[in-house]
């Protein structure tokens, strides 16, 4: 478990962060991976793995994901090492990604955080339903 220390983040090698701090690469990380986006690039990118997806062909699978975002998200994953970036010289150039061994790593802990949600979405509908519906505490913050 990566704990809060004062001082800041760690900068030696293999040590643990301070995620509790802004500036700590481990906060900064998960900053980028913890994103909706991220997480659906990676499923539909484990779901043909090891093969590749065309850049159209993600967009398509990603409803709601603008061609701007997709396009930040797989360049913060493939500086990250998570994916790889294949380009063919035709006209138009047809780009390829695919999961790395790296972020094939990074599937098994997202699919449970979706299991989780999915698991837990009606107790989640129910406290809101709950929360929406309480005269008692609108306006309380």
């Amino acid at each position: 478990m990566t704990t809060s220390r004062s001082g800041g983040c760690s900068r030696r090698p293999g040590e643990r962060g301070d995620v509790l701090n802004p500036l700590c690469p481990t906060r900064q990380l998960l900053d980028r991976i913890g994103t909706k986006w991220t997480s659906m690039v990676v499923k539909v990118l484990a779901e043909e793995a090891p093969d590749e997806v065309r850049f159209a062909e993600l967009r398509r699978r990603i409803p709601g994901i603008s061609q701007k975002m997709l396009s930040v998200t797989l360049q913060s994953l493939v500086r990250d090492g998570l994916v790889a970036r294949r380009v063919e010289h035709t006209v138009p150039p047809a780009v390829h990604y695919r999961l790395t061994e790296l972020g094939l790593s990074l599937e098994g802990p997202l699919a449970a955080l979706r299991v989780w949600a999915e698991t837990h979405m009606p107790e989640i509908d129910r406290s809101n339903q709950l929360a929406d519906g309480s005269p008692s505490d609108q306006g309380v913050d």
